[in-house]
């Protein structure tokens, strides 16, 4: 018979990165740390410089009992669940939030090669006046998410005299 009292718990953070993009696809990651497990600097992706979450991956990715990144397009909708701000309260999510952040930057940095008119090495595909502006003259391309409108990012107003 299996004693449920002797038995630990393995929790898995989990966290998505461009999830808010025009463009290529979001970024999920999971990973499992060691108990007891600390890393000075670690916390929620978006706290962190870009050159900060570059030197927390590989330490992330050695020291994790197990981590993966997997990539969703824009077309497929997954079911989930969320922690609200999770990543700034569990190590485990703080560290998927780094590892899906760098992975789908990479991931852009990239796709930059073959479409650099949207500068997505620098704007990673969120929707900057830049990007829109690109799109608006180019069209979309193959990674870009249909399911947003895309429009002039300059906002016209029209003031009338009173008579």
């Amino acid at each position: 018979m299996l004693n449920c009292y002797h038995l630990e718990l393995i929790e898995a953070g989990c966290d998505e990165a461009g999830r808010g993009c025009l463009a290529g696809p979001v970024s999920a990651a999971a990973v499992i740390l060691p108990k007891n497990f600390y890393l000075e600097g670690l916390d929620d992706s978006k706290k962190l410089t870009h050159e900060q979450r570059d030197k927390l991956r590989p330490i992330i990715e050695k020291e994790a009992l197990a981590w993966a990144v997997a990539f969703v397009d824009h077309e497929e909708d997954i079911p989930h669940c969320c922690v609200v701000k999770g990543d700034g309260k569990y190590l485990n999510i703080a560290a998927a939030s780094i590892l899906a952040k760098t992975h789908r930057d990479e991931y852009m940095a990239n796709l930059h090669q073959d479409y650099p008119h949207y500068n997505w090495k620098q704007n990673k595909g969120y929707p900057t006046i830049e990007h829109r502006n690109a799109v608006i003259a180019t069209g979309l391309s193959p990674f870009h998410r249909k399911t947003f409108n895309v429009s002039d990012p300059q906002l016209t107003l029209s003031f009338q005299e009173e008579v």
